[in-house]
């Protein structure tokens, strides 16, 4: 490290160096004169890349719906979570927020996004269409007023919290959706007479007029070629997707980091931008393999265990670093901060039940805070009054003479200028 440069050098930062960027800060006063020889603390506050966890635990405690020992364990679980996650996924399952017709949750929602938001954390909306979790007052209606009561609940959505949650799902699990027949819902038969294609161009472009921000995700589990040849077929069509979307429960164990990055490379193909949308490790027993779909798997208990936890905390800490070691991935979103709660039951949290800490929340939260991060660091100005910040991509602040401002590392080389009080 030079005298006006922050440097995150050494192997493991190397092995994500394109996880970095340089910005050259310039000191003046307040008549535009760059100060050699003045002092610049730089500290970072945020990361570029999206670390992300459902945020489903938190409505409660938002919406101040909770008293006594139940509010004090969700605010240590908060604490936990904005430590190191810096995007939350908010349920927006149509049948959840909207099971009376004309009364959706909106209110409620909103509030739990705005108390994300004062804590730093960027929200995502999961998801505005889906066969999956649908209102039962949709049932026997004509498909024609099914269809524009899906186009309304999106363009509704997207416009309630445009400005607040500007990162969605727009559409989930679109290769099974035509077919699907594990219970009624009048999604699928939406699906199966309009085609894949034209259903998933209904939902961005309904969410892109009601928000041209927004960044929209086509999402899926099912990672074989077939999604493969949707992802073609919709860009063909000329839809426009911000972001692909690929889920990665493991609940029968770690894929590993070759079968893992093959995986990546083959949707990377596309050109655009990766979300880990859905991951997932266990801390107990795994699920038995001869299990196709992961909701078959009923079992009345399935705990956490020692020997589980420290095989989850090594595969978390092998999953991260293959993935932002990969340049297409731009988000990794874990699915559960605490086993209280977890989806299917199973110990996938990165907390206990209890609210202490699992050995792979601690690896995590290692790599984000600690190898990951560029560490708060003193400089000095040149003779022209800069500094060279460079670090990991995010968000910094930079202190001089007791004043703060806050300014970005980026991909690209920046440039900026700070105006020093007067010392």
């Amino acid at each position: 490290m030079t005298g006006a440069t922050t440097s995150t050098g050494g192997s493991p930062q190397q092995a994500v160096a394109h996880r970095t960027g340089e910005t050259v800060l310039t000191v003046v006063d307040h008549h535009g004169t760059p100060l050699a020889d003045t002092e610049v603390t730089v500290e970072q506050t945020r990361h570029a890349f999206g670390f992300g966890n459902i945020g489903f635990d938190f409505l409660e405690l938002a919406n101040g719906e909770l008293t006594g020992s139940a509010a004090a364990a969700a605010e240590h679980l908060a604490d936990l979570y904005t430590d190191v996650f810096t995007t939350a996924t908010l349920p927006f399952y149509w049948g959840r927020f909207e099971p009376e017709r004309g009364r959706p949750d909106t209110a409620r929602l909103r509030r739990t996004a705005e108390w994300f938001r004062d804590r730093g954390v960027a929200l995502k909306g999961h998801p505005l269409v889906w066969h999956t979790v649908q209102p039962d007052w949709l049932l026997g209606l004509p498909l024609d007023e099914v269809e524009r009561l899906q186009r309304e609940r999106i363009r509704r959505e997207v416009g309630e919290f445009a400005g607040l949650v500007d990162t969605w799902d727009a559409i989930n699990e679109v290769v099974i959706m035509p077919v699907f027949d594990n219970g009624d819902n009048a999604i699928t038969p939406l699906a199966r007479a309009k085609g894949r294609i034209p259903t998933i161009r209904m939902a961005f472009e309904e969410a892109r007029a009601t928000n041209p921000h927004a960044t929209l995700l086509l999402n899926d589990f099912d990672l074989s070629s077939a999604y493969e040849c949707l992802i073609e077929g919709v860009l063909e069509a000329g839809v426009q997707i911000d972001a692909i979307g690929l889920q990665t429960h493991m609940h029968q164990g770690y894929w590993g980091e070759e079968t893992m990055l093959a995986m990546v490379d083959r949707f990377a193909r596309y050109g655009l931008p990766l979300h880990l949308t859905e991951t997932s490790l266990v801390s107990g027993d795994l699920m038995p393999a001869h299990i196709v779909d992961l909701n078959d798997h009923q079992v009345p208990s399935w705990p956490s265990t020692p020997e589980g936890e420290a095989r989850q905390a090594d595969e978390v800490e092998r999953h991260y670093r293959s993935l932002v070691g990969h340049p297409a991935v731009e988000s990794v979103t874990y699915w559960g901060i605490t086993d209280a709660g977890a989806w299917l039951g199973a110990p996938i949290g990165l907390v206990r039940s209890d609210g202490s800490p699992k050995p792979s929340y601690e690896a995590l939260r290692r790599l984000v805070k600690d190898e990951w991060w560029t560490a708060p660091t003193v400089l000095r100005t040149d003779e022209r009054g800069r500094v060279s910040v460079r670090g990991f991509r995010g968000e910094y602040r930079a202190d001089v003479r007791g004043a703060s401002t806050a300014f970005g590392v980026g991909r690209a080389p920046g440039q900026q200028e700070l105006v020093a009080p007067a010392g």
